[in-house]
């Protein structure tokens, strides 16, 4: 973030070399604890099939994963390790990007698609399709943007790419543009590229984790599976940051809330109940939590509490417990 755009409260505070660490330096124990791995997903198993052989070939308790691909589809699954399925909820509230294939009953010149697809953005009703696992109810669904990106000699069949709000269906956004059109629409393929400031270029094969399992485990080589695996920040590099000292790391990691004190910099503009990133000078996660005062009005604080956390992500204990009433001062 631009040093115009943030409050720097207190320059002067140090971090201390002894506790913590970089998100990106952490060994490979510390992001099986609480670090996520990006899947490109192939046709046929579903989301939680691959979560639960990822959680035995990886010898954890916990694996999660962000967002539910059909097992017809493939792209970017999102599996999260350890104490990060606490951000579960996060991430499936990302916008998506989607590639789709769709085939069309009677030839549709993409001209023509292109401008309904057009009158298809903003925001629209979609209703679950009955193959989904969620309650089928009207609800209201924002397309940001639909394009036409290939076209068969044939003009039947059409790639098209969508950005869209999460837990849209793109299902029954092909079987809408049928009925538009009165010309039906089958869903022949669907490809997830990105979720929030991820893509599948980031993304490893199952077959690519197994042989960085393997190398790991037989022969001590934890090169690769590094490689393939990221720290929880990396997900949620998209939530305006407050920096905390480490004596309110230490405070927040255990539950308290942070006070005014315990800050190092805040964005500006940024309105009371709004969700922030607490994170430490190193750039550690400490917590997503919620605003309790405008960002603006905490240069002028010299007491009191600006924000309460809803998911503790780091562990108790990896900062001392130094603080005083003020929470980090």
């Amino acid at each position: 973030m631009p040093e115009e755009d943030v409050w720097e409260i207190d320059t002067s505070t140090k971090t201390n070399p002894s506790y913590g660490t970089d998100p990106y330096e952490r060994k490979i124990e510390e992001l099986l604890d609480c670090g996520i791995i990006l899947i490109n997903k192939p046709p046929g198993p579903s989301s939680h099939q691959l979560a639960a052989w990822a959680r035995s070939l990886l010898g954890i308790a916990r694996i999660g994963h962000g967002g539910t691909l059909d097992p017809f589809a493939t792209g970017l699954l999102t599996l999260l390790c350890g104490r990060s399925t606490k951000v579960t909820g996060t991430l499936l509230k990302k916008p998506k990007r989607y590639v789709s294939v769709l085939r069309f009953k009677e030839p549709l010149p993409s001209g023509q698609l292109s401008e309904i697809l057009e009158k298809m953005t903003g925001q629209i009703y979609n209703v679950p399709p009955k193959e989904s696992a969620v309650k089928v109810q009207v609800r209201y669904r924002k397309i940001s943007e639909m394009l036409v990106i290939d076209s068969a000699e044939d003009s039947r069949v059409h790639a098209i790419s969508t950005n869209c709000e999460a837990g849209t269906y793109i299902r029954t956004l092909s079987r809408d543009l049928g009925l538009m059109l009165g010309n039906s629409c089958e869903l022949l393929e669907l490809h997830r590229q990105g979720s929030g400031t991820l893509d599948d270029s980031m993304a490893c094969t199952m077959q690519q984790l197994t042989d960085a399992v393997f190398l790991w485990r037989e022969h001590g080589d934890e090169s690769g599976l590094i490689r393939l695996m990221s720290p929880i920040e990396r997900i949620l590099d998209d939530i305006p940051q407050i920096v905390i000292k480490d004596g309110a790391a230490s405070a927040v990691s255990h539950g308290a809330p942070l006070a005014s004190p315990g800050i190092a910099s805040v964005p500006k503009n940024i309105p009371s109940g709004s969700v922030v990133l607490l994170s430490t000078i190193k750039g550690e996660a400490v917590a997503i939590a919620t605003t309790s005062v405008d960002s603006d009005s905490i240069p002028n604080m010299s007491s009191g509490q600006v924000a309460i956390a809803s998911s503790v992500l780091m562990k108790p204990g990896t900062y001392p417990q130094t603080w005083t009433k003020e929470q980090g001062s």
